[in-house]
C-alpha cells in the first residue's frame, strides 16, 4: 500500500489561504482554447501535425490496430488491448501520449504544477514532452496541464463537505498557460464528502470545451463518513458511469470531439466492480497508477491494480521528490523504463 501527501499535509495551508478566495468567475464563462498549432519559435516544443481536437483526414483502422496491439505483449493478459468502439474522429487516444503534470497553485506540494514559477514550468514540461517522444516516435507526444479543481480537506469546511473549491479564476489561468505550449487541459476532482454529481457540473462551461477534460480521484472519496487522507476512499463503477454519461452528453450536445476521463488508482478497492464500467465511444477512459515508491514496487503495483482489471487505457505516475525517497533510488523512472510495461501507458502523469 502507498501512502500519498499531496492532501495531508496542504489541507490547513489550503484552508488558510484560499477563505477569500473561492469565488466562481462569470468572466470564466467565455474563455475558449486555441487549437493547437505549428511553432517553430521553441526548440523544446515538439511540433505537431495536426490540430489537437480535429478529426484525423482518414480513420485508419489499420494503424489504430497496430496501435493498439503494440500496447501489449506475447506474456500480457489475452484481455489486452480491450475490446471497444473504433475512436470517433478526433479521439487522442491511441494515436496520441499525453504528458501531464499535476498540481495546485496555491501548494508548492500538492505538485510540479504549483511548485515552479509559470514559465520553468512549462519548459521543464516540455522537456519531458522532448523525451518521452525521443523513446517512442510511433506516437505524437503532447502536453497536459492537471490541475486539481476541487481539493479534499482535512476539516469540515462550509457545507461540511470537507473539499475545497478552487476559484474560476485559478481554471482560466490553466487555460491560458496551456496556450502557450498548446497543451491539453485536465480538471481534477477529490470529492471528499461530496460526490460527483455536485462537482462535476458545477465544471461544464469549462468541460464544454474542446481541449478540456477530466480526473477523479477515488483515494479522496470518503463514502465510509471518514476524513480525507484517514483511510483510501473509493469509487464504484456506478460513479464512473454517472462521469462518463455526463462528458458523453456534453460531446452530443457540442459536437465535441471525445473526451478523456482519468481515473487515479494504485489499490484494487479504490474502484469496485470495474466490470460494470460502461464504454462509450465519446469517453476514452484511462486508469493511472498512482502510486509512489520505488520502481518495482510501482511496476507490482501497475500490475495488480491496474493490468489485472482492464478498463480501456492505461496511465502511469511519477513523482519527482516521492520516487527517490527510498535508498538507493537516485532518479525517477526514465520513458524507456516506462514503456516496458504492457499494456504501454499512454498517458503519464508527473507531480
Amino acid at each position: 500500500m502507498y501512502n500519498r501527501t499531496r492532501c495531508r499535509a496542504t489541507s490547513i495551508f489550503l484552508g488558510c489561504f484560499m477563505l477569500a478566495a473561492c469565488s466562481n468567475s462569470e468572466a470564466a464563462k467565455k474563455k475558449t482554447i486555441a487549437p493547437r498549432q505549428e511553432s517553430g519559435k521553441q526548440d523544446t516544443v515538439v511540433v505537431a501535425d495536426t490540430v489537437i481536437g480535429a478529426a484525423p483526414a482518414t480513420l485508419d483502422t489499420a494503424r489504430y490496430n497496430a496501435l493498439m496491439l503494440r500496447m501489449v505483449h506475447d506474456s500480457a493478459s489475452a484481455r489486452w488491448p480491450v475490446k471497444a468502439d473504433y475512436p470517433l474522429p478526433g479521439a487522442l487516444l491511441p494515436f496520441h501520449r499525453i504528458i501531464a503534470y499535476y498540481g495546485n497553485y496555491y501548494s508548492t506540494r500538492m505538485g510540479i504544477l504549483g511548485e515552479l514559477p509559470p514559465d520553468e514550468m512549462l519548459q521543464k514540461l516540455m522537456g519531458e514532452v522532448k523525451k518521452w517522444q525521443a523513446a517512442d516516435t510511433a506516437v505524437q507526444t503532447i502536453p497536459a496541464l492537471h490541475y486539481i479543481v476541487a481539493s479534499a480537506q482535512g476539516a469540515p469546511g462550509k457545507g461540511n463537505t470537507y473539499r475545497m473549491r478552487m476559484p474560476f479564476t485559478q481554471i482560466d489561468k490553466t487555460l491560458e498557460l496551456a496556450k502557450k505550449i498548446n497543451a491539453v487541459v485536465f480538471l481534477d476532482i477529490q470529492v471528499g464528502w461530496s460526490t460527483l454529481q455536485q462537482e462535476i457540473p458545477q465544471l461544464e462551461q469549462y468541460l464544454a470545451m474542446p481541449n478540456v477534460h477530466l480526473a477523479i480521484d477515488p483515494e479522496f472519496s470518503m463514502k465510509t463518513g471518514r476524513v480525507p487522507g484517514s483511510i483510501i476512499g473509493t469509487f464504484d463503477a456506478a460513479d464512473i458511469n454517472y462521469a462518463t454519461q455526463y462528458l458523453k452528453d456534453l460531446v452530443v450536445k457540442h459536437n465535441l470531439p471525445p473526451k478523456m476521463l482519468v481515473i487515479h488508482r494504485f489499490t484494487k478497492g479504490m474502484v469496485t466492480n470495474y466490470k460494470q464500467i460502461a464504454l462509450r465511444p465519446e469517453v476514452q477512459i484511462v486508469m493511472d497508477m498512482d502510486g509512489w515508491g520505488f520502481p518495482a514496487k510501482k511496476v507490482s503495483s501497475y500490475r495488480l491494480a491496474i493490468v489485472n482489471e482492464p478498463i480501456q487505457f492505461t496511465g502511469f505516475k511519477l513523482f519527482y521528490k516521492n520516487d527517490i525517497k527510498t535508498p538507493p533510488w537516485k532518479t525517477i523512472m526514465k520513458p524507456e523504463d516506462v514503456l516496458k510495461l504492457y499494456p504501454k501507458p499512454m498517458y503519464i502523469q508527473y507531480q
